[in-house]
């Protein structure tokens, strides 16, 4: 049987920002609640008609999406959930949203996700004597070695090493992402996405998205040694971000006069071997392809992906055959920058902008949002524009 359709009727995000940088002094509720109420306000729904929000984050801890619905003024009786999916939080909290109220548990739901990273609390290990010392913990794994503030990216070399993807491809890769992303810049194709926490050009625009010279990004060491491909040019950093969408059942979408939304069609998820992290968001999109139930692939024209490195967005389109101009056309992480737990809601809002905000869609109908998650977990999910 299928489950009733539900419908993504407004998205909206953050700037992201570098940690330490242009949210340094915010919490996780000031980068929510103003994203929030604009979400709201687009769908023309009032804060008192929610009837729950669901929030993906990996750092905050004590249930922020509590914090975030009584930050943002809804109703005391609606029910807030945090998810920690790792990377994939925002993504599984949307996807999460949408089988609650297919289920009929809620007829109006706000999901999506949040990082403060720049504010989020220390964990520190536990001494196992009183001889040892507390140390840090990181938000990679357990036991992985550090890169500078960025994830591990080990299994990103490996999977440049087996295709065959060089550090020229990957650098090519980088500048090609930054270069789309400043067009869109100018095509104000982020205008209704971003919400600008104050009134100024830095708020409007990720901070990160400023491109490289490409003798400067052909200069930088390998982060692996001399024998390496990556670099902090061509991964994706942490940062801060937040992005949420408004979804309703059909009977409110219909009750609204049926406006443009984006529709949750089918999902995978699934985990790989330790030490192949990078492959898991295109063993996601492999499964997905399995349930599309006679859908043409083919149908599918946008691919957004978190990717942790341009190994990761450059292997999706060579293994599935994929255009290079269907995968992240406005820059993907890379450019922007990765928000942990909010970057898989930032690629639901990316698929909004393109589908159901922009004028320029041309009949485009389908697309796709995928990506990995620290422990080697891939999640994909198809979205249709109604």
């Amino acid at each position: 049987m299928r489950s009733p359709p539900v419908y993504i009727i407004s998205a909206r995000r953050t700037a992201i920002g570098r940690i330490g940088g242009l949210h340094r002094l915010r919490r996780v509720e000031d980068l929510a609640a103003p994203v929030v109420e604009a979400a709201l306000r687009d769908a023309g729904i009032g804060v008192g008609e929610v009837d729950e929000i669901l929030v993906g984050n990996c750092t905050a801890g004590d249930n922020p999406a509590r914090l975030i619905a009584l930050a943002s003024g809804l109703p005391v009786a609606a029910t807030a959930t945090t998810i920690d999916q790792q990377c994939a939080s925002g993504l599984e909290a949307i996807l999460a949203a949408a089988r609650r109220i297919a289920a009929g548990e809620a007829e109006i739901a706000v999901a999506g996700g949040v990082e403060a990273l720049s504010t989020a609390p220390w964990r520190i290990a536990k001494p196992r004597s009183l001889f040892q010392t507390p140390h840090f913990i990181r938000p990679e794994p357990l036991g992985a070695p550090p890169m500078a503030e960025h994830v591990p990216h080990i299994s990103c070399e490996k999977l440049a090493l087996r295709l065959g993807i060089t550090r020229t491809e990957q650098d090519a890769w980088t500048l090609a992402s930054h270069r789309m992303a400043a067009e869109a810049r100018e095509a104000r194709r982020f205008v209704g996405e971003i919400v600008p926490l104050r009134t100024t050009t830095e708020e409007a625009r990720d901070q990160s998205a400023v491109a490289p010279d490409a003798d400067d990004l052909a200069d930088l060491e390998p982060i692996a040694g001399e024998n390496g491909t990556l670099t902090t040019g061509n991964i994706s950093a942490l940062h801060d971000g937040g992005a949420f969408v408004v979804a309703v059942s059909e009977a409110e979408w219909e009750r609204r006069g049926r406006p443009p939304a984006l529709r949750p069609v089918v999902n995978a998820a699934l985990g790989v071997e330790p030490g192949e992290e990078a492959e898991a968001p295109l063993a996601a999109v492999r499964k997905l392809y399995g349930r599309l139930n006679g859908l043409d692939r083919s149908a599918i024209s946008l691919f957004e992906l978190s990717e942790a490195s341009a190994v990761q967005a450059i292997a999706l389109g060579r293994q599935l055959g994929l255009d290079g101009v269907k995968i992240n056309p406005d820059g993907g992480a890379i450019v922007r920058g990765h928000p942990f737990g909010a970057s898989g809601a930032v690629l639901v809002t990316r698929l909004f902008s393109r589908l159901v905000r922009s004028e320029e869609a041309h009949g485009a109908r389908y697309g796709v949002a995928a990506l990995g998650a620290n422990g080697g977990l891939g999640l994909a999910a198809l979205f249709e524009r109604v």
